[in-house]
């Protein structure tokens, strides 16, 4: 006997084009907060939790270290000193870039808490 009922259709349908689509969503509906942000929602937020975290010291001597070995490679390359001369004047910039790196950010952070204090208020 022939069947009667029809054969239920597969998730993905090729079109004329070759090109395999996917049906749109067929649950439920998404609470807000269940909803992913768009791409500049996202980086936004990630920004604003990056910068309403206090400075740590951590953070100020990765940053010196790094500028500390661009700056010994540049007296190495660019001005031809020794190695040994450059290392040593290195480790003295290394020194002066970590206090120096941190309370920069201090005093960006606590700017940045005192302009959102302000706006909370208004």
């Amino acid at each position: 006997m022939a069947q009667t009922r029809k054969k239920r259709q597969t998730k993905h349908r090729g079109n004329a084009a070759g090109k395999v689509e996917v049906r749109g969503r067929t649950g439920r509906k998404l609470e807000p907060g269940e909803r992913k942000l768009d791409g500049r929602g996202t980086a936004r937020k990630a920004r604003a939790d990056r910068f309403s975290r206090p400075p740590t010291w951590r953070g100020a001597a990765n940053r010196a270290l790094f500028a500390t070995i661009v700056f010994v490679a540049i007296v190495i390359f660019a001005f031809g000193q020794k190695p040994a001369a450059a290392i040593a004047l290195g480790g003295f910039m290394l020194l002066l870039y970590i206090p120096l790196g941190y309370y920069t950010d201090m005093l960006f952070f606590r700017r940045r808490q005192a302009k959102q204090l302000e706006q909370r208020s208004k």
